[in-house]
């Protein structure tokens, strides 16, 4: 048997197995993270960060899905990866930049509370006609660094976001990466509240860092609309450059999300929230 030390974070219910680089590994990294991630015979997360030396940044950040699937970007992964680095590795301020596969992600460290800025999202595409258990339904689609479908929905307990999610993930429309999807309501002005199927994780999570943002830039995208349709575009909160919402997540977290609005696209995304250590420990492989 070989001894892995590993630290467990959790960020808004999200959490993690994070492993500073391996030398040398008994198994695969995908193989690796199936079996650490696993809730009854390992530590159990929803996945697993593996931290290392960067050219482009302070740290680089891959992330493993609790299936074993490599993602582009988390972002509660990735607060959870710049607490660590503040942290653990001693970089030298509460500034720092992390490498990801979706691009160069800043972050900033405060205490427990942890922003970072996002990469710009893109391909945004709104109400998108789907047929799922012999329903129609118009969904939303941007990738926030992972794709994602946002669905606005009334009655948010009441959805069978496992089944309905995992339908949606599924779908020949998003084949071959799929999707995650968040059920959004409109909870008040400039708040929301959310649940995700997450993709790599094949269920729903306490919380979604890049789901938070989804949901988040697509409510402000289709205020805007109605605003201009009324024609109070000048008045409507959603008109404005810079905007702030507030997220309820399923764990009772709120997330932040910062941004500015330009045109029809985003820019200046963070995403703000808590994170902390959870406790350190051995694993055996």
């Amino acid at each position: 048997m070989r001894k892995i030390n590993f630290t467990k974070m959790v960020a808004s219910g999200n959490d993690f197995v994070v492993l500073e680089f391996l030398s040398s590994r008994v198994l695969g990294l995908r193989e690796l993270a199936k079996k650490i991630c696993d809730r009854k015979y390992a530590v159990g997360a929803d996945g697993m960060l593996l931290l290392e030396k960067s050219k482009r940044a302070d740290i680089r950040m891959r992330i493993f899905n609790a299936d074993g699937s490599e993602a582009e970007m988390c972002g509660n992964g990735a607060r959870c990866a710049a607490l660590y680095a503040n942290s653990e590795l001693q970089t030298p301020n509460s500034q720092l930049e992390i490498e990801t596969r979706a691009g160069i992600i800043a972050a900033k460290v405060h205490g427990d509370n942890v922003k970072i800025r996002l990469t710009d999202p893109k391909d945004i595409r709104l109400n998108i006609p789907i047929k799922v258990n012999n329903r129609l339904l118009r969904v939303n689609f941007i990738n926030t660094g992972v794709p994602h479908i946002v669905i606005f929905s009334e009655g948010l307990d009441e959805i069978d976001v496992f089944n309905l999610g995992r339908a949606i993930r599924f779908h020949k429309k998003f084949s071959p990466a799929g999707t995650n999807v968040d059920f959004v309501e409109v909870s008040g002005r400039n708040s929301l509240a959310i649940r995700t199927y997450e993709r790599g994780v094949e269920d729903e999570t306490l919380a979604c860092g890049t789901g938070a943002v989804a949901a988040a830039l697509v409510a402000s995208y289709q205020l805007s609309h109605a605003c201009r349709q009324a024609g109070a575009i000048s008045t409507c909160p959603a008109g404005r450059s810079y905007q702030q919402f507030k997220v309820h997540t399923k764990s009772k977290e709120i997330l932040k999300v910062h941004f500015d609005k330009i045109n029809n696209g985003f820019k200046n995304v963070w995403l703000e929230g808590r994170a902390k250590i959870v406790y350190k420990g051995e694993y055996y492989v």
